[in-house]
């Protein structure tokens, strides 16, 4: 008698090691396997349908089937399958691109770097500061300062700016030359009676302190994220912006907007940045530069920056940093008509049209007898839950509360995701009313069934 198939979920089991996954769990429950999409909706190999509540990972901004981005891809696959930049050469769609993205941005900006993933955009900002400082004679000016709770990405150097310590314990992290500054959420953070404002000037104040512990002349570079967004989406203090860009004017520290997921029109403008008033030296991008149907992000710099560069190149021979798949044109492809699908469809306007029933829906919450916060901008929010809502004082997070309303979620048709205790909601920027309603309104079943769990481990900790 011959053995039955393995199933997907088996296969998968014996073949795939998953990033961010339990992997001694995975192995006894298996994996939710997606196999297609359409709108703001995916569907697993069973055929039941989710709202994908996160856009996959803060990314498919435009939803599971925009055929236009699908077209784009083929017609370049059918023209230039391949071509690269380094030596000098070039291909249309690729300088179109940067010609696109620098039109878009809310500041003038000098060039366009490509690359794959957000973390390696930003992995190339770290390298862009070093070498800019090098060519300056600042050689001893090489620290980072990044913010805890603030993600930046997996590579070793990107994952050492990341400040969750799940991703630096066992790694061997972080390298030399990264520090972390506060986090800036009022919420967890704030002392009793201290206004945001308040709060944002004492934030400033120790970045102050801390680059005056470090030496100004060994401070490079400060990166955040308009909004922190893995880190349990935090929106800054109001004033926050204003108050640390005085800091590092002062001390001439380069500002890194890191807008992987605030990019693209998600906070309400084109770019966090313009949300929150910041002017950074360096701005990368990922995630909805193509809606994420291929890979590719981006690093821009300023003028300041290319000047340097060019001198540097100058003393080198040439500018000795690129990846084989730098501005691959398939990926540029797509992502020149993302773009243009934004500003054809005015998608910024659509997100502050529908931005109002979102940030409300998302407060329905607040009431809730375990919800200590919920906040958000634009189409991104989070609701935070606790063990006492009066006291603030969290769960212990290897109870996996986040994790048990996660799952009842997924079994309710919503895909969201636990940032530890705290649930993040990002949804595809195209979704509408009744989508909104209906993505809360499962969220609220799963919310209910939940409840007898959480109200157990809850009379637990007392």
């Amino acid at each position: 008698m011959s053995s039955a198939a393995p199933t997907i979920q088996s296969r998968d089991i014996a073949n795939v090691l998953h990033p961010y996954t339990h992997l001694r769990r995975h192995e006894t429950h298996g994996p939710l396997v997606i196999t297609r999409g359409k709108g703001v909706h995916v569907y697993d190999d069973n055929g039941k349908e989710y709202i994908e509540g996160l856009a996959g990972l803060w990314c498919v901004s435009l939803g599971f089937s925009e055929q236009r981005l699908v077209d784009a891809g083929a017609r370049q696959l059918a023209t230039l399958p391949y071509y690269h930049q380094f030596a000098s050469k070039s291909h249309d769609v690729g300088i179109e691109l940067a010609e696109k993205l620098l039109g878009m941005l809310p500041l003038e900006m000098s060039k366009v770097f490509f690359n794959n993933s957000g973390s390696e955009a930003n992995d190339t900002a770290i390298k862009m500061v070093w070498y800019y400082r090098n060519a300056l004679g600042q050689h001893r000016k090489k620290k980072i300062i990044s913010r805890m709770r603030g993600y930046h990405g997996v590579t070793v150097a990107t994952a050492s700016l990341t400040g969750l310590p799940d991703n630096h314990r066992d790694f061997d992290l972080p390298i030399a030359n990264i520090r972390h500054a506060d986090c800036p959420h009022h919420y967890r953070y704030g002392k009793p009676g201290e206004t945001e404002e308040q709060f944002a000037t004492r934030l400033a104040e120790s970045l102050e302190a801390q680059i005056l512990r470090e030496d100004p002349e060994t401070v490079a570079a400060f990166i955040a994220e308009p909004l922190q967004g893995a880190g349990g989406v935090i929106i800054p203090p109001r004033t926050y912006f204003e108050k640390i860009q005085l800091v590092l004017k002062k001390y001439d520290v380069l500002l890194i907007a890191d807008e992987v997921i605030c990019g693209f029109g998600r906070t309400g403008c084109m770019f966090g940045s313009e949300t929150f008033g910041m002017q950074p030296d360096i701005m990368t991008m990922a995630k909805a530069l193509s809606s994420a149907y291929v890979p590719i992000s981006a690093t821009v710099i300023n003028d300041k920056l290319y000047q340097a560069f060019l001198n540097q190149s100058d003393k080198i021979g040439q500018f000795a940093h690129g990846y084989t798949y730098s501005n691959h044109p398939v990926p540029a492809a797509v992502a020149l008509e993302t773009l243009k699908i934004y500003q054809e469809r005015r998608i910024v306007d659509h997100v502050r049209a529908i931005m109002p029933g979102f940030q409300a829906g998302l407060r329905r919450f607040a009431d809730h007898p375990f919800v200590g916060e919920v906040r958000g901008i634009g189409l991104i929010g989070a609701i935070e839950f606790v063990s006492d809502k009066a006291t603030r004082v969290p769960f212990d997070r290897k109870l996996g509360i986040g994790a048990i309303i996660a799952k009842a979620a997924q079994d309710q048709g919503l895909i969201i995701r636990a940032l530890g205790d705290t649930i993040g909601f990002c949804p595809p920027l195209i979704i509408v009313e009744a989508e909104l309603q209906e993505m809360f309104a499962r969220f609220a079943r799963a919310l209910d069934i939940a409840m007898p769990a959480i109200q157990g481990v809850a009379a637990s900790l007392k």
